[in-house]
């Protein structure tokens, strides 16, 4: 396993509701050593981190997180906060709501709007595969397709189960040429983050690589 590439493309994530701002110097600082894809974190601390870090370090945070119901129109003014703040991702959630109305014009629609504001920053559209039916997962890599954002995501880590492989498999069936893999939710072992690089992933999101990563290190098998 080619452990340092795969880290270019883990977002190092910490977005628990208790995360301190010593925690999360601590993930920036992580994620500029390893040379991770980006850190994730709450919007409240992007503007600290940007002032600290500066380039050095893209930061993606997430947009009606974690349950996706805010209106549109909340989802875009988050999304601008954040990226005037110094954001230069945006992982938002879609309205599961909608999905299950069969509504999925207004996904796409509500997709697009906020592509508008990110621009030629990156948008990844977490869909919490673990609330759909394979149907429904289906109509969500038309939706993400169609609403021009550049990544689906599967997970947000706070749902009843995270990323699956056979998930990853479904989206490269359906997904468009120009939108790219995320998955997140459940990726606790560097076996699991190889599997999912491999299946086709583009980025992972996880708290837990560096840890392991530093484990390895220490037993010098790294």
């Amino acid at each position: 396993m080619n452990l340092k590439e795969i880290l270019h493309h883990v977002d190092h994530t910490l977005l628990k509701a208790t995360a301190s701002w010593q925690e999360i110097e601590a993930l920036c600082d992580e994620a500029i050593a390893y040379k991770t894809a980006s850190v994730c974190i709450p919007a409240s601390y992007i503007k600290r981190i940007n002032d600290k870090y500066g380039a050095k370090l893209p930061i993606c945070t997430v947009v009606g997180f974690p349950l996706g119901y805010s209106s549109t129109e909340g989802k875009i003014a988050e999304t601008r906060q954040a990226l005037a703040d110094g954001a230069s991702e945006i992982d938002m959630v879609i309205n599961i709501g909608d999905v299950k109305n069969s509504d999925y014009q207004k996904v796409t629609d509500e997709i697009k709007e906020l592509k508008k504001v990110v621009s030629d920053k990156i948008l990844k559209v977490i869909i919490e595969t673990c609330y759909l039916t394979e149907e429904e997962k289906i109509a969500m890599c038309r939706c993400v397709t169609e609403g021009g954002a550049d990544y689906i995501k599967t997970s947000t880590g706070f749902g009843s189960a995270g990323a699956k492989l056979e998930d990853i498999a479904l989206f490269k069936k359906h997904i468009g040429p120009n939108v790219k893999i995320k998955a997140a939710g459940g990726i606790r072992s560097l076996e699991a983050l190889e599997e999912f690089y491999e299946a086709g992933c583009d980025r992972l999101g996880t708290s837990s690589t560096i840890k392991l990563v530093k484990e390895l290190e220490k037993e010098h098998k790294l």
